[in-house]
């Protein structure tokens, strides 16, 4: 259920090498980073379980529709295996829904949003064939995954496609909160501190 991401926009390589790493050892079944990175995860996780995810409009949603498409090729052409999107947030909240639609493949920055709008963003992500909506990126000023956004998210979609919780998850009682709330994916950067939370819980 792991998504461990490695997103900030100063990291190095050898950053991204020990997010590999972690990947690797801890067994954590994805791995999300810039799209400047994709190739070198993809390459270096050949052959291990772990699916290289990339970020597309990351971290505010504002590239136009033909940019993110590009994007989304250019990062699978590269080996991502999932594209995590953001939609247009500016155009959701001027009731622009046919942007939005044309717009979107999986994910919505819930904080900047409020719970109308969460939900239309959700219907419209299952219309147009999402395979997951995500909480937030973890970038946005008023903040990343809370417990009452993934409910929402889950009672919005219910079973029909997947409920990421992403931004701020660092422990093992996060992870499980957003667990117990409907998540069936945790994006973080903290995977090795709640796994070894996890091994060392009785």
């Amino acid at each position: 259920m792991l998504d461990h991401s490695m997103l900030k926009p100063e990291s190095t390589q050898r950053d991204i090498e020990a997010g590999i790493d972690v990947v690797r050892a801890l067994g954590v079944g994805f791995y999300c980073v810039q799209p400047c990175w994709v190739k070198l995860a993809a390459r270096e996780l050949a052959g291990d379980a772990a699916a290289v995810v990339s970020v597309v409009g990351f971290p505010h949603g504002c590239d136009v529709g033909a940019i993110k498409a590009r994007a989304a090729e250019l990062a699978a052409t590269a080996g991502a295996r999932e594209i995590d999107m953001v939609i247009d947030i500016g155009a959701l909240r001027s009731g622009r829904q046919d942007v939005v639609a044309a717009d979107i493949d999986a994910v919505l920055e819930t904080s900047a949003l409020d719970d109308t709008q969460k939900r239309l963003a959700c219907r419209i992500a299952v219309e147009s064939g999402a395979a997951f909506v995500k909480t937030s990126t973890g970038f946005h000023p008023s903040g990343g995954a809370t417990v009452p956004d993934v409910r929402l998210l889950r009672l919005t979609v219910g079973d029909r496609i997947g409920v990421k919780a992403s931004g701020g998850i660092r422990t093992l009682a996060d992870a499980m909160a957003m667990i117990d709330a409907g998540a069936n994916r945790i994006g973080t950067s903290a995977s090795a501190a709640i796994l070894a939370a996890m091994a060392s819980d009785p």
